[in-house]
Parts: C-alpha cells; structure tokens; sequence
C-alpha cells in the first residue's frame, strides 16, 4: 500500500508543476499590474513599476522565481491591500474549510442515504419523489436558492413573527463578539451550508443510486442472496463498499474544486472565504493574489485526486496491483 502511494504522489508533482506554470503564463497574459500607472501617462513610472515586479524578465524566468518564494511561503504582498498574500490566504481558507468540511459530511450522508434507499426501493413511490427533487435542485442556480433560504428563513420569520434577531443569520460565520463552535455558530451555518449543498446533494445521490443498481445486479450479489445472506448484509457490506468506488471520483474532484470556489455562497453570505478573496482580487486586478489563488485551489484539486487513487486502493484492493 505505501508503495501505491508513493507512486500516485509522485505522479502528481509534475501535475503539479505543469498546472502551476501554465496558471502563472494565463494570469501574466490577462493582467497588467501597471495598468493604473498607465492612465499618468509615465513611461518611466510604469517602467520602474515593472522593474519592481520584475515584469520586465522572460516568463520562465520570472516563473522560476516566483516558484522558489511560493515554495517557501512567501507569496508575496497584494496590490490591493498591501498585506502579506500568504496569510490572506491562510486567513480565507479557515472559514472556507469550515464551509467545506461541514458541507460535505451533510452533502455526503445525505447523498447516500437518498443513492442506497433508491436501489434498493427502484421505482418506488419515494424513489419517484427522489428522483424529482434531485433534478430540482440540479435546476436551480446556486444565488437564485441562497436568496430564497434568505428570504423564507430569515427575514420573514423575524416579520412574521416579530422576533428580535433572525432565527438563522445571513452574516458571516459568528454574530459580533462571539467565536468558536457554539449555537450562534451553527445558526450561522445553516444557510450557507443549505445553498451549498443543493446541487451537490442532487448529483452525488444521483451517481450514489445508478453505482448502486449497477453493484446489485452483479452476479456475486446473485450468489449472495442464493446463499440465504440477509438483504441488509448484502446491500451495505457487499453492496454499498463497491458502490462507493465511483462516487469517490465525483466527491473528489468537487470538493477540490469547491476548495477554490465558494465565490457566491461566501459573497451572498459575507463570508471573508477563498471565494470572496477571489472575487476581490478579480475586481481590483490583485495580480499577485490571483495568481497565489490559483495554484493553492489547483494544489487542493491535485490533492483531493490524490485521495481518490488511495481510496480506490482501500476500497478495491485490486487497484494497488494496477
């Protein structure tokens, strides 16, 4: 097993380093740091300006240096707020990872629950009514949900009602003065957690449920059964293991993905996250923090198809001998 691993990681630093250069070349050719100084009509200024950046070296030359500061944390300062980029994005990624993690354990007990159910119920009247709100919540955009959880558990309970403060706040992770993992924090939670999993929900039960029917109609499920082993035995320990193997390719390449995005939940929500960082970035023309951004939600992405080989390998032992 540990030499599997070690393959797949070392499979993945050339990845690694190809995504990285190319981000860097595409962010480079988009964005001109020296745009502003353009506009005082300054030749020398903007040259000084790119002298500075070292816009005025070759790009692998300029890639080459960039990578040996990133690799050793220093990513440098953003145009936009002058603060160190690195730990703007260590500051973003704790409450984006706290969106994460708790959207994916609800998004993922959720999913297969509704995936196993409907295999083992096909065509039911539940599997029907599965099946409809899962195409439903494909359907709807993201914003278009977050606005409407606002609206319907929100503010119009505190109307409704008359109540002092919002049953499930729509700022941030914690009311003003509060902090840690409290009731505050969860009421906080609620709403974004619901926008981000809607859609995630619908397609990870969706994939559950076709992996799942596609398991039990294998002939060692047939022998199983002939064998007189109890349904519950064969649909979760025989069934549900194998199952699991292409709903791990799914989950993997959307949580890596999510890690870098986030952008309207976080903005809807006002959640300083990587989505918000990005957002900003983007609008302000922070080169140094969007090129930073985009190899740390790459690395994530590679790192998260990393964990996807190694559980293949746990949950299908004949991966490790491929």
């Amino acid at each position: 097993m540990l030499t599997y691993v070690a393959r797949r990681v070392l499979y993945s630093i050339p990845v690694l380093l190809v995504a990285s250069f190319l981000l860097f070349v595409f962010v480079r050719a988009t964005f001109d740091p020296t745009v502003k100084l353009r506009a005082s009509r300054d030749p020398q200024a903007v040259q000084r300006e790119r002298e500075r950046l070292g816009l005025d070296k070759p790009v692998p030359e300029q890639f080459v240096k960039w990578l040996g500061d990133f690799v050793q944390g220093d990513f440098g300062h953003s145009e936009r707020t002058r603060e160190s980029v690195s730990t703007m994005i260590v500051r973003a990624l704790g409450y984006t990872v706290q969106l994460i993690f708790w959207g994916v354990v609800v998004s993922a007990i959720i999913a297969i629950a509704i995936g196993v159910y409907s295999a083992s119920r096909q065509y039911s009247k539940l599997d029907y009514t599965f099946t409809g709100l899962a195409f439903l919540g494909l359907a709807m955009p993201p914003f278009w949900f977050g606005l409407l959880a606002m609206q319907l558990l929100s503010s119009g309970p505190k109307q409704w009602f008359g109540l002092s403060e919002p049953i499930f706040p729509t700022i941030g992770l914690h009311s003003p003065g509060e902090s840690g993992i409290n009731l505050d924090y969860l009421r906080h939670l609620v709403l974004p957690v619901m926008t981000l999993t809607v859609q995630i929900i619908a397609s990870w039960s969706r994939y559950q449920r076709a992996s799942m029917l596609d398991v039990m109609s294998s002939d060692y499920i047939r022998t199983a059964r002939a064998k007189g082993v109890p349904q519950r035995r064969v649909v979760f320990k025989h069934g549900l293991r194998n199952a699991l193997i292409p709903l791990v390719t799914v989950m993997s390449l959307d949580i890596g993905a999510v890690f870098g995005g986030l952008i309207i939940t976080e903005k809807i929500f006002s959640v300083p996250g990587m989505g918000r960082l990005f957002f900003d970035s983007l609008l302000y023309g922070d080169i140094i923090t969007l090129e930073a951004w985009f190899v740390v939600s790459a690395l994530f992405i590679i790192l998260f198809n990393l964990i996807a080989d190694v559980l293949y390998g746990v949950l299908d032992p004949r991966v490790r001998l491929a």
